[in-house]
């Protein structure tokens, strides 16, 4: 005879999955307001998390100073200064070099709009110059009709720009006093909460930066790989501006997706306008070898050693922040992913039982030693 459902049991159980249901909306919803928060503060919180990645990539240097005798506000002054020094000299050597011989990359720029319009006339596309002209007058009259649209595309790029920059000099003022006072920040957290959370709050931010110092070792370490890979094809290869290549490449590495894409791309245009397209497709293909090893090898197996995070939960977590957020999205998947196991980890920690030791000469229930309660 079939086994009937117990209606007492049934009853239970959805009682039960009604229950968690409704807690697990409650949870989201509050993610949800967290996260509605967040955006409305974004011109504040963007600026902030900037800050936090450049002070977790210079405090070693300041905190070397500070160990041998250095007031704090004059170790964080020479280190900031010392940043845009290197930030500047980034840049002066990406630029001189282009400068030095931007007339060369213009002729060649010229002669390989020349050669693809040859090619192009030929067997197979046969495009002729009437062709050519008429997909021009298109393009022209598209333009023309298109000019409210181009205009305003203008401004927000404009308007983007200058963003840029009171964000870029709001994260470097931020970044001046985390170096300052960073040390003292958590003592006086501490001071400032009641109960328990003067504990555990500081505990977590502890752990925070460490996960944050890690992802940014990590990131300049895959994007030094990068550079030596590509800039040693790109030398093999004979291309132009090498050296200002890898720097950029190198710089790329800090922005997933885009950066990749930026760097690879003026790396091809280059070999193309200097040596031919023969070149540029060996260099595409260096630059997409080394892109799908450093994506599928390099930067999981150092992130996930560096920040504890398997290489699938790295992958994933990239995946989603670029469907979520674009390219910020994709830069703060990594850290934000590992700041959330970082806290999943310690409220795992603070709300498990510790197990009991057997009576002597009681049964044997398999439970071990008391574990110690973490301070």
């Amino acid at each position: 005879m079939p086994a009937t459902l117990n209606a007492s049991k049934t009853r239970t159980a959805l009682r039960t999955s009604a229950r968690i249901s409704l807690e697990m909306l409650l949870v989201v919803l509050m993610i949800a307001v967290v996260l509605w928060i967040l955006g409305q503060m974004w011109s504040v919180i963007w600026p902030l998390v900037i800050a936090l990645l450049l002070t977790t990539l210079t405090w070693p240097v300041t905190r070397f100073l500070r160990r041998h005798g250095w007031h704090p506000t004059l170790a964080a002054s020479v280190v900031t200064v010392l940043f845009l020094l290197i930030a500047a000299g980034t840049v002066v050597l990406i630029a001189v070099p282009v400068a030095s011989q931007s007339g060369e990359l213009a002729t060649g720029v010229g002669n390989g709009i020349k050669q693809l319009r040859d090619w192009a006339a030929g067997p197979p596309l046969n495009i002729g110059d009437d062709q050519v002209s008429k997909a021009l007058d298109t393009a022209a009259a598209r333009i023309q009709s298109s000019v409210g649209s181009i205009v305003t595309a203008t401004l927000t790029g404009v308007g983007t720009v200058v963003n840029g920059l009171v964000t870029t000099v709001l994260a470097l003022f931020l970044m001046f006093f985390f170096l300052k006072d960073g040390p003292r920040f958590l003592p006086w957290l501490t001071r400032q909460l009641p109960g328990r959370l003067a504990k555990d709050v500081p505990a977590l931010a502890t752990h925070s930066w460490d996960t944050l110092g890690s992802f940014v070792r990590s990131q300049a370490f895959v994007g030094l790989l990068d550079a030596v890979f590509i800039g040693l094809g790109l030398w093999i290869v004979g291309v132009p501006l090498v050296l200002p290549l890898a720097v950029l490449t190198f710089v790329s590495a800090f922005i997933p997706i885009i950066g990749a894409l930026f760097a690879g791309f003026v790396a091809v245009l280059i070999a193309l306008v200097s040596n031919g397209p023969t070149d540029a497709l060996i260099v595409l293909a260096i630059i997409v070898a080394v892109q799908q090893l450093e994506g599928n090898v390099f930067q999981p197996m150092v992130q996930s050693r560096g920040l504890g995070l398997h290489a699938g939960v790295i992958l994933l977590a990239v995946t989603l922040g670029g469907s979520l957020a674009g390219i910020v999205g994709s830069l703060l998947a990594v850290p934000v992913a590992a700041l959330i196991a970082v806290i999943w980890n310690y409220l795992r920690e603070q709300l498990s039982d510790p197990s009991r030791e057997p009576e002597p000469g009681g049964p044997d229930t398999g439970a071990t030693v008391p574990a110690k309660k973490p301070a």
